[in-house]
């Protein structure tokens, strides 16, 4: 199971999770958004009690009843990733669910630098620390 959280016109940030237990989506929704933040996000019920933890602004739409957006309400954003991961994803035609997250973080790296020149975001990052071969 992967959760993935978008802030609007910037970075995503993917983890792999045990369950989808509003327990679980919230940990990762508190350590990675502030409490002003606006929320937007599907019906699923693992986002509910949002609101208890202190987040005033949680808009949802509700796809099991055909809504997709709502004004500004709509999870566009994130579906975008979505769908840029799987299809980078699908090109392997499988893969050992061992290195599932590096390929998933790898397509959270390459959205998230999008708009920049990989080679020399990846040339300067080694520069700063050599690849270790042991």
């Amino acid at each position: 199971i992967v959760f993935g959280l978008l802030k609007r016109g910037d970075k995503v940030y993917t983890e792999i999770v045990p369950n989808c237990k509003s327990t679980t989506l919230q940990r990762i929704i508190k350590g990675k958004t502030s409490i002003e933040s606006v929320i937007h996000s599907d019906g699923w019920r693992g986002y509910n009690g949002l609101v208890d933890f202190g987040y005033k602004k949680h808009f949802r739409v509700h796809h099991s009843k055909n809504e997709f957006a709502r004004g500004n309400a709509h999870i566009n954003g994130i579906e975008s990733f979505w769908g840029y991961a799987k299809t980078r994803l699908v090109k392997f035609k499988g893969m050992n669910k061992n290195m599932f997250n590096l390929h998933l973080k790898e397509c959270e790296f390459r959205f998230n630098n999008r708009k920049q020149n990989l080679y020399k975001i990846l040339l300067e990052m080694f520069r700063k620390e050599s690849l270790k071969l042991s």
